[in-house]
C-alpha cells in the first residue's frame, strides 16, 4: 500500500527516475507499511503514536512554524524538516472533533506530504520546478537542435522515428542513463529544425524479449489519426509552430467569482449537425449562448486526447495532447481566449485517476512487464480497474509524480485554463476504488488500510501546486464517497480542493422521477438531501450532468414529458397536462438544486432548455451515427416552441445570483418542510424562497417565516409568463412583515423565524422574495426591480447576443420520418409539423389546468427543525 515510503532514503537527481530500493526489498517494505497503516487507523489512544515513530519516521528537529504544512506552503524556497510533534496542530481536527480518533492517520499522510515536498526541494529545486517536466521531457528546442527525452527503464535499445527520417531510426539511436531516461539531440539542418513542425514521430524501442515496438511519445503535445483508415492507431505529431502561426493570448483571466455557475460542455457534440464540432466553432457559436445565460464558468470535457470517442474523453491516451478531433492546440487557445474575453473562466475536466488500456497509442504501451517502480502503473490487479478496463497509476513513483504534476502545470500555463475538475477521485482515494462500496458515512470507511495514502498525497501535492501557480484557480473533485477533509486546505491537513461535486443530488432526482408519483414526494427528504453536505466544505450542486444523459438513461425533461416532447412543445396549442407539469417541475427541480444544494451550480450543455432524449456516441451498435451525439439548438431558437421558456428561466436563475450573490452566502436556513401542503420555505442570504410542489393546491395567504423585518417583493417567479407559466403571482405587490414571538427566543417564533409575511403560492411554482431597501427608495427615488423585470427589459439585448451566435438549421420540412415513443427521428423533423408560419404567438392561457385555491395557512408553526449551514467561504 505505502511502498513509496522507501523514497525517504533516496537521493534523486533532476530528470532522473527515482527508484531507490532494490526490488527484493520493495515488497517487504510494502507489506510492513500496509500493516502500519492498518494499525494507525485503528489504534487511536493505544500507543499508536509510538508505533508511528518506531517504524516510520526518524526524529527531526522542530521548526519555528506553527504547522509543518503551513511551513512548506508559505516558504517553498526553504528546506523544511519536521518532527512528530509538528503534526499535532492539524486544523481539520478542530473543525470536526469526530476526526480526532484518526489523528494518527492525518499525521502519517501529512508527514509523507511534507517529506515529499522536501525531497523536491532538495533534488529538483522545489515542487514548482519539478512540475516543469514538459520543458525537458518529450521534444523540446534547445541550442541548435531538438532534444528528445523519454523515461522507459525496461527498454534495451531505443530510437526516435518519424516522417523526418523515413521511419528509419538507425541514425537516430538514443542513449539511456542510469535512471531509465533515454535521450537524443538532433541538430538543426541548414538552420532549420531537423524534425519539421506538424510531422509525425514515434518512440521505437526494444524490450526484454528482443521485440521492437513503436509507441506514442509519453509527453507528445499533439496526436492525429488517419481518418481514411478504420481503427488506425494515432501518431504522435511534433507541434512547434513558427511564431506567425502561434496563437497569442489577448485577454486576461477573469477574476474568480464568488460562486461558480458552471456550464459543462463537450466541444465535439456541441454542433446542431450530426458531426464533430470544432474548438473555433464552439468559441464563436456556443460561448455567446453561455454568456447570454449568465454563467460565469465553462467546464470543458474530453480535452485530453482519447482514441475512443465514445469514452466521453475519460479513457485518455495522450495526456499532454489536445484532442485533435476538434482542432489543433492553437484552436483550443483561441477558444479559451474567446471565453476570457466574454468574462467566462474555463475549467478542464482532467483525468488523472486512470489511463486508457490502449497499447499502440497510449501510455500503457510503455508497460512491457517491468516492475511497478519502472512503470507508470501498478503491476497485477492493483494496476487495473476492472470496471473501467483501464490502467491505474502508481502515485508513489517519482517519475509518475513528475508526469502528472507537470501535466497540470502544462494545461494551466500553456493554455491558460483557470482550474480543473478532477475526474474519478473516489477511485484514487481507495484501493477498492469505490467498487461495491456503499458509503454510509462511517468515518472508518475513509481512514483505514483501504485508503490509498500515495494517491491522497499526490492530490495534496497537486492542489498545492495549482494554488502556488494560480492562486485564483478553481479546483473541483468528483467524489461520491464524501471523504472528510477533501474540500479543506492542505494547510489544515485537508486534501485541498475548493469544491466537491454533490453527486447524491442527481441520484435523488432520478429516484423520485422513476419511482415516486407526485403525491409521494417528501419535502423533508428533498430538503435533507439537498443540504446534506459537510460543514465548511463547499459543494457544486447539479440536478443532472452528462452522466444522467448517457445512453440507457434520459434527461430530466425527457423523464418528465417523454414522448409528448415530440408533438406537444408548440406554443400554437394549449399545453397538455404532461407538458405543463413537465416544464413547471423542470424549472423547480433545477432551481431548488441550485438554491439549496451547494455553494456553486453546474448545468450540462443543453439541459438548460430541456434538451430531450439522451446521448449516444457513434458506435457499432447504432451504426456509427451522430444523430444523438449533438445539441439541437434549433429547439430553443425556434420562437414558437416551449423550450425557450426553460432557457429563459435558466438565464433568470443565474441572473438572480448575479444580483444577490445568494450562492456564496453562508446563511442558509430551511424554516419549513410542509409535507401536507408540499411546500418548502428557506432563506439563502437575505432572499426568501417558497417552493410549492403540490400538483393542484394554490395557497392564498401562505405564511412564511423570515429573518429581517421590512417590505418584501418578488425577485423571481417561475410562474411568470416569460417562463411559460400562468402569471398568477403579482409582481407589484408589497409584502410587509409581522414580528413573531419574543425577539431572540426562537422557540416562540414562527417556524423559528422572528418575522413573517404572507404570499400567494400557486401549485408547482417557486417564487423568490427580496427585502426592499426602503431608505434607498425614499432617498434616491430608485425603483428596485425584480430579476424577471430586469430580464424583460434586457430581452432585446440578450436576443441580439444569441442571434450573433446561432446557426439555424431549418432542415427538410417535407415528409418527416414517423417516430415511435423513443428511438425515433430527430426533433427537428417532428416539430416542423407544428407549423413554423406563426407570426404572432399568443401567451399560453392561464386556465390550462383547473387549480384549487386553499385558504390562508394557519399560523401555527410546522413541526420542522430549523437547519442552518455555515459553509466556509
Amino acid at each position: 500500500m505505502l511502498g513509496s515510503l522507501s523514497l525517504l532514503a533516496a537521493t534523486p537527481f533532476a530528470f532522473r527516475s527515482f527508484s531507490p530500493s532494490p526490488n527484493n526489498n520493495r515488497f517487504l517494505s510494502s507489506a510492513i507499511n500496509h500493516q502500519i497503516a492498518k494499525q494507525l487507523a485503528t489504534e487511536s489512544g493505544r500507543g499508536s503514536q509510538k508505533l508511528l515513530r518506531r517504524h516510520v519516521f526518524p526524529v527531526y528537529r522542530r521548526v519555528s512554524y506553527g504547522s509543518p504544512i503551513s511551513a512548506v506552503m508559505t516558504d517553498d524556497s526553504s528546506t523544511v524538516t519536521t518532527s512528530e510533534e509538528d503534526t499535532q496542530n492539524i486544523g481539520i481536527l478542530d473543525i470536526d472533533s469526530a476526526l480526532r480518533q484518526f489523528k494518527d492517520h492525518f499525521q502519517y499522510r501529512i508527514k509523507k506530504y511534507v517529506d515529499q515536498k522536501n525531497l523536491f526541494e532538495n533534488y529538483e529545486g522545489g515542487l514548482e520546478e519539478f512540475a516543469k517536466g514538459y520543458l525537458r521531457f518529450g521534444f523540446n528546442r534547445e541550442e541548435d537542435g531538438i532534444v528528445y527525452r523519454e523515461w522507459a527503464p525496461p527498454a534495451q535499445e531505443a530510437q526516435v522515428v518519424g516522417d523526418f527520417n523515413g521511419w528509419d531510426g538507425s541514425n537516430h539511436k538514443m542513449e539511456k542513463n542510469e535512471f531509465g531516461v533515454w535521450s537524443i539531440k538532433i541538430p538543426d539542418s541548414e538552420g532549420n529544425p531537423a524534425i519539421p513542425h506538424n510531422s509525425r514521430v514515434k518512440f521505437r524501442f526494444k524490450h526484454g524479449d528482443g521485440v521492437w515496438v513503436d509507441r506514442m511519445p509519453a509527453w507528445i503535445k499533439y496526436a492525429t489519426v488517419d481518418p481514411t483508415r478504420f481503427g488506425a492507431p494515432y501518431d504522435g505529431v511534433h507541434w512547434d509552430p513558427p511564431p506567425s502561426e502561434r496563437y497569442e493570448f489577448k485577454y486576461p483571466r477573469p477574476p474568480k467569482p464568488k460562486a461558480p455557475r458552471i456550464y459543462e460542455a463537450h466541444v465535439g457534440m456541441s454542433s446542431s449537425e450530426p458531426r464533430i464540432n470544432s474548438y473555433r466553432e464552439f468559441a464563436d457559436d456556443v460561448l455567446p449562448r453561455i454568456q447570454a445565460n449568465n454563467y460565469n464558468t465553462v467546464q470543458l470535457m474530453a480535452v485530453m486526447e482519447h482514441s475512443y470517442y465514445a469514452s466521453f474523453g475519460y479513457h485518455v491516451t495522450n495526456f499532454f495532447s489536445v484532442s485533435s478531433r476538434s482542432g489543433t492546440p492553437e484552436d483550443l487557445k483561441y477558444l479559451i481566449d474567446k471565453a476570457h474575453s466574454l468574462g467566462l473562466r474555463v475549467l478542464m475536466d482532467v483525468v488523472h485517476s486512470h489511463a486508457s488500456n490502449n497499447v499502440t497509442d497510449g501510455l500503457n504501451g510503455f508497460d512491457v512487464g517491468q516492475s511497478s517502480q519502472e512503470s507508470y502503473f501498478h503491476t497485477g490487479e492493483r494496476g487495473y480497474h476492472k470496471l473501467w478496463d483501464s490502467r491505474l497509476f502508481n502515485y508513489g513513483n517519482w517519475e509518475v509524480l513528475r508526469f502528472l504534476l507537470s501535466n497540470l502545470r502544462w494545461w494551466l500555463e500553456e493554455f491558460k485554463f483557470d482550474g480543473f475538475r478532477f475526474d474519478g477521485v473516489t477511485s484514487m482515494l481507495y484501493h477498492h476504488h469505490g467498487i461495491n462500496m456503499p458509503f454510509t458515512g462511517d468515518y472508518n470507511e475513509y481512514f483505514s488500510d483501504a485508503t490509498d495514502v500515495d494517491a491522497v498525497v499526490y492530490l495534496m501535492l497537486a492542489n498545492s501546486l495549482i494554488n502556488s501557480i494560480l492562486p485564483d484557480a478553481t479546483v473541483i473533485a468528483e467524489d461520491v464517497s464524501g471523504m472528510p477533509g477533501l474540500g479543506r486546505p492542505v494547510s489544515e491537513g485537508g486534501i485541498g480542493f475548493d469544491y466537491r461535486l454533490a453527486m447524491a443530488i442527481p441520484d435523488k432526482w432520478i429516484d423520485y422521477l422513476k419511482n415516486k408519483n407526485d403525491e409521494e414526494w417528501s419535502m423533508t427528504d428533498l430538503s435533507c438531501s439537498l443540504t446534506n453536505r459537510r460543514y465548511t466544505e463547499k459543494c457544486i450542486s447539479y440536478a443532472e450532468s452528462h452522466d444522467q444523459s448517457i445512453v440507457g438513461d434520459k434527461t430530466i425533461a425527457f423523464f418528465l414529458m417523454d414522448k409528448e416532447m415530440y408533438s406537444g412543445m408548440s406554443c400554437l396549442t394549449d399545453a397538455s397536462p404532461t407538458i405543463d407539469r413537465g416544464i413547471a417541475l423542470h424549472k423547480m427541480i433545477h432551481f431548488i438544486t441550485m438554491a439549496l444544494g451547494g455553494e456553486g451550480y453546474l448545468n450540462f450543455m443543453g439541459n438548460e432548455f430541456g434538451h430531450p432524449e439522451w446521448i449516444d456516441f457513434p458506435r457499432e451498435g447504432n451504426g456509427w451515427s451522430y444523430e444523438k451525439c449533438r445539441r439541437q439548438w434549433t429547439l430553443v431558437d425556434t420562437d414558437h416552441l416551449r423550450y425557450k421558456f426553460m432557457n429563459a428561466f435558466d438565464r433568470a436563475m443565474n441572473a438572480l445570483d448575479d444580483k444577490f450573490s445568494f450562492l456564496s452566502s453562508t446563511k442558509q436556513i430551511v424554516s419549513c418542510t410542509d409535507e401536507e401542503n408540499k411546500v418548502i420555505v428557506f432563506e439563502r442570504g437575505d432572499l426568501v424562497f417558497v417552493f410549492n410542489f403540490h400538483s393542484e393546491n394554490t395557497y392564498d395567504g401562505y405564511k412564511v417565516g423570515c429573518d429581517l423585518p421590512g417590505k418584501y417583493r418578488v425577485a423571481l417567479d417561475s410562474d411568470a409568463w416569460e417562463f411559460g407559466g400562468h402569471g398568477r403571482v403579482g409582481h407589484d405587490v408589497d409584502h410587509f412583515t409581522s414580528p413573531e414571538g419574543i425577539p431572540g427566543v426562537p422557540e416562540t417564533n414562527f417556524n423559528n423565524r422572528p418575522n413573517s409575511f404572507k404570499v400567494l403560492s400557486p401549485a408547482r411554482t417557486c417564487v423568490v422574495y427580496y427585502k426592499v431597501d426602503e431608505s434607498v427608495e425614499e432617498t434616491n427615488g430608485i425603483n428596485v426591480i425584480s430579476v424577471s423585470e430586469t430580464l424583460e427589459m434586457d430581452a432585446s439585448k440578450q436576443k441580439n447576443a444569441e442571434e450573433s451566435a446561432i446557426l439555424v438549421d431549418h432542415g427538410d420540412k417535407e415528409n418527416p420520418q414517423e417516430t415511435n415513443d423513443r428511438d425515433t427521428a430527430s426533433f427537428d423533423e417532428e416539430l416542423q409539423k407544428d407549423g413554423a408560419k406563426q407570426e404572432n404567438i399568443e401567451e399560453p392561457a392561464a386556465s390550462v389546468l383547473d387549480k384549487k385555491i386553499v385558504g390562508s395557512k394557519l399560523d401555527e408553526p410546522q413541526v420542522e427543525e430549523m437547519e442552518e449551514r455555515t459553509p466556509d467561504d
